[in-house]
């Protein structure tokens, strides 16, 4: 016979009781860097184009561009800060929880059953802070992959490793 109970609510687990652990303050540095290399060189682009152009009435639309792109930088680079304190991730029995952002907090929760596949990536900048970014690839879609960048490379290492054991079946 078929049934189907409700559920209470109240009795689920709370994720705000989930001990999380915070990304390494350096990896703040390197998104920073990255997210300003990437409007300073639009910037700069348009600072170049605006002093080869000859027509006054487009360089008024470049300047204005060029000020709007440097407010959105500064914008941008605000929230990042503020954003920054809630990159957090916590590594549980069953699953391994990520939460980002401060506009639009997210919190993924991926099962161990969907991962297929874990792999450790380190760009140059995260090689000089001694950080890594770990990718954890799951079953389905694309869009349900996750990565995690500014774990120590010991951190990293050692999920990778547990996360392989475990798919492996040796847990």
């Amino acid at each position: 016979m078929f049934t189907n109970i409700q559920i209470d609510i109240d009795s689920l687990p709370k994720v705000e009781s989930i001990d999380f652990v915070s990304v390494k303050r350096s990896y703040f540095y390197i998104l920073l860097f990255n997210y300003g290399i990437s409007y300073l060189t639009l910037i700069s682009v348009l600072i170049i184009t605006n002093f080869l152009i000859e027509d006054s009435g487009l360089n008024f639309s470049i300047t204005l561009v060029i000020s709007l792109l440097s407010f959105a930088l500064l914008i941008h680079l605000g929230i990042l800060k503020l954003g920054f304190k809630n990159r957090k991730y916590a590594l549980r029995e069953k699953d391994i929880v990520f939460s980002k952002g401060y506009l639009q907090v997210t919190t993924t929760i991926l099962p161990f059953n969907r991962v297929q596949h874990v792999e450790i990536s380190r760009s140059l900048l995260e090689r000089k802070f001694n950080l890594s970014t770990l990718k954890i690839y799951t079953a389905g879609d694309s869009g349900s992959d996750l990565s995690i960048g500014g774990l120590s490379q010991n951190d990293a290492e050692a999920i990778n490793v547990y996360l392989t054991t475990l798919l492996n079946g040796s847990v």
